[in-house]
């Protein structure tokens, strides 16, 4: 199912840029394994049945440390370690100190790592445009040589990591990394989707800096805190709207050719 809000793309389509983390890669669920394994530790008291909450806070990440991190504010491990006591704070744990906080990333990050998978969708999606004739390739606002073992782990070890938020310095919603990630796939940027599950950093971001906007709204996969997620005001400010990535080519006009028949 996809909503069509804008005027068909420009054909011929030359590339497709993607987001990796809930986009080809279900973030979302390894983060869940990750925060009951800390829940279970640093949050003893607090049931099971509410660690969707912790999960929400996470991915919400209502003071933005992660988005100071992506523009080169704070490095990597000052942000986690506020968001990790922000999920001290707020559920009624002890605030971590510099000791604890290498163990709670120990086991935090050893979790997620561990549980790293691709979408369904995302392997049949490449398919199909590497073989329509369409380049590929990946952008990110987090480190490249995470994101590259991301992608291998979850299938797709032949999606190029072009650009990460180490590449430049700064990430998304700067306009900057996608004309890099354009050049180094070799493609006009306006002949140039970046499909993404943030409606800001990635489709509106990515329509700004000329290319052609993609929001991949997944039900039920919604953020929520400060993040925009309004379908209806995401089509009124030209960005295509998609809930699932097989719906991408025909929403961006891509054609498979068809497979020539079996010789008898």
């Amino acid at each position: 199912m996809t909503d069509l809000g804008v005027s068909a793309t420009p054909a011929p389509l030359e590339g497709v840029l993607f987001d990796v983390d809930d986009t080809l890669v279900d973030t979302r669920a390894a983060f869940a394994e990750a925060i009951a394994a800390a829940s279970r530790v640093w949050l003893p008291h607090l049931p099971e049945d509410r660690y969707d909450e912790v999960l929400a806070l996470w991915r919400s990440d209502p003071n933005g440390h992660y988005r100071a991190y992506t523009r080169g504010e704070v490095d990597f491990d000052a942000q986690r370690m506020a968001r990790a006591n922000e999920l001290q704070a707020t559920f009624g744990g002890e605030l971590l100190d510099d000791a604890a906080y290498v163990d709670w990333k120990e086991l935090f990050w050893g979790t997620f790592e561990a549980s790293w998978t691709g979408f369904e969708d995302a392997r049949p999606v490449v398919d199909t445009l590497v073989a329509a004739g369409v380049r590929v390739g990946s952008l990110t606002n987090a480190r490249v040589e995470l994101q590259t073992r991301k992608l291998a782990a979850a299938g797709l070890p032949d999606v190029p990591l072009l650009v990460g938020v180490d590449t430049l310095g700064f990430g998304k919603p700067d306009p900057r990394v996608f004309a890099e990630a354009c050049a180094r796939l070799g493609t006009d940027p306006a002949r140039t989707a970046y499909v993404g599950d943030e409606l800001d950093v990635d489709a509106r971001a990515a329509r700004a800096a000329g290319l052609v906007g993609v929001w991949l709204d997944r039900p039920g996969t919604r953020r929520g805190g400060p993040h925009p997620e309004d379908p209806t005001s995401a089509r009124a400010s030209g960005v295509h709207v998609v809930h699932a990535l097989a719906d991408l080519p025909a929403t961006l006009g891509v054609t498979a050719p068809a497979e020539a028949p079996t010789p008898r």
